[in-house]
């Protein structure tokens, strides 16, 4: 009969043999995810070079002048400033914005994320909404919208709508 010592010795080594595993396991989805996040800002700052057609003003970003040329899915928000118009968002963005601004861009309007998300047409189901709120947190910062309290947005005068 084994002893209780060499019982607990052999369950020991299982564990940390499973330890092991999951910690090699771990670093492999690391080095995964870690390629992913290279992958998605190099196309992000591929999208966000100049194309060479003639569009709105420069934008800067960083040492070098930046041209906002067109919006597409996935481009990068500029910063806002007077000379720059909705239509340099993406279609994304520019349906928030429109909708906080009442479609006509007079009758601006404060709402939540789950408001927002059915203004556009989504499901407001929690992946729908944080994606909803991840953007419009983004358009705050760069100071299209306006956040009036905690989690709710409206448009600044004369930024928003009517694209």
């Amino acid at each position: 009969m084994p002893s209780v010592m060499g019982l607990l010795e052999e369950r020991e080594r299982a564990a940390r043999q499973r330890v092991d595993a999951l910690q090699a396991d771990l670093r492999e989805a690391e080095a995964e995810w870690e390629r992913f996040v290279i992958a998605r800002e190099a196309v992000a700052e591929v999208l966000a070079e100049p194309r060479g057609v003639e569009g709105p003003p420069d934008e800067v970003v960083g040492e070098r002048p930046a041209r906002v040329v067109c919006a597409v899915p996935g481009s990068v928000v500029p910063v806002w400033r007077e000379d720059l118009s909705v239509a340099v968002l993406s279609p994304d963005y520019q349906q928030l914005m429109n909708a906080l601004a009442g479609g006509s861009g007079v009758d601006a309007v404060a709402m939540d994320c789950r408001e927002l998300a059915v203004a556009v047409g989504l499901e407001p189901v929690p992946a729908k909404v944080e994606g909803v709120r991840s953007k419009v947190k983004r358009l705050a910062a760069r100071g299209w919208l306006m956040e009036k309290r905690p989690g709710v947005f409206s448009a600044v005068a004369g930024r928003g709508g009517g694209s």
